[in-house]
């Protein structure tokens, strides 16, 4: 068992029920999945680099990223209806709990200039993150990689409490921007 996921049973989800007084533990509020999305953008026509962020994507998430298609077509950004316009993962279980686990632990502590993550609850009580540089992951190499992509992760929550939501991740360890 991970050590999130094991902190998250035997220290994190007594605490909260004590916290929030909830009676049932089916009640707790509990990470279902996180997706991770990518748009490949201006390397498109470039082949090797899009192979090469696919692999590194796979890697670091634990699981084939699969393509996304264009929904519709765009003469500005010169792309026809079905073009691969990026890359998405979606972690649920062991692979999700080992992945925010590297992330909270390894991956976030090696952003540049880190002040803190900003307060990004959606109305549903799902937790967003923007990740500016792709490197910033272990499985990465920053000396071989074809170009530093960007990525959004979206933490789902069975709950659409933000509070309970926002305790929870901070129980874990996420490093939230304090407020003054």
């Amino acid at each position: 068992m991970n050590r999130l996921r094991e902190k998250y049973i035997k220290e994190i989800g007594p605490k909260m029920m004590k916290e929030f007084s909830i009676s049932n533990v089916m009640a707790l509020p509990k990470i279902t999945k996180i997706s991770i999305n990518a748009g490949i953008g201006n390397f498109r026509e470039n082949r090797e680099a899009v192979e090469s962020f696919v692999e590194e994507l796979s890697a670091l998430s634990g699981q084939k990223a699969y393509p996304r298609k264009a929904r519709k077509s765009e003469a500005g950004f010169k792309m026809r209806k079905g073009d691969i316009v990026g890359y998405s993962v979606t972690l649920r279980g062991e692979r999700m709990w080992a992945f925010l686990d590297k992330l909270i632990s390894i991956a976030i502590p090696r952003v540049r200039d880190f002040r803190g993550l900003e307060d990004s609850f959606d109305e549903n009580g799902n937790y967003s993150l923007g990740i500016r540089e792709h490197v910033i992951f272990p499985e990465v190499n920053p000396n071989t990689t074809k170009g530093i992509r960007s990525m959004q992760l979206t933490i789902v929550f069975n709950t659409k409490d933000k509070e309970k939501n926002k305790y929870l991740l901070t129980a874990l360890g996420m490093p939230f921007r304090k407020e003054e």
